[in-house]
């Protein structure tokens, strides 16, 4: 199997673990009456289901993404720019006159004015 592949399965089961564990704990500490309300309804097992699926796409995610980041080489070289001055043609900015039109409304306006 390829190694990119591996990676990412790898990460994303460990994403889809961490989920169990956060809504394990939601349920063990009943936020906001979760558990009780999980328990208590008929529907509860998807409820449960969704909660953990849903936590597992966002953990997944973000477990992949950040072991992609950490795969980053690091430089030798210092972050960031190296400060220096750009070259500049020694003109500032130049201001040119444009005739500024009318708006819309007015140019109909006198042209409707002028008709009469």
């Amino acid at each position: 199997m390829p190694k990119l592949i591996r990676l990412y399965i790898t990460h994303s089961l460990i994403g889809f673990l961490l989920s169990a564990v956060f809504v394990g704990l939601l349920l063990v500490f009943d936020v906001a009456g979760l558990r009780g309300l999980i328990l208590r309804s008929a529907a509860g097992w998807l409820a449960l289901l969704m909660l953990w699926v849903f936590n597992g796409i966002i953990f997944a995610g973000v477990q992949t993404s950040i072991r992609v980041m950490l795969m980053a080489e690091r430089s030798a070289s210092p972050p960031g720019g190296k400060r220096q001055r750009t070259q500049s043609s020694g003109k500032g900015a130049v201001g040119v006159a444009v005739p500024a039109k009318g708006r819309a409304s007015d140019q109909r306006h006198q042209r409707h004015a002028a008709a009469r």
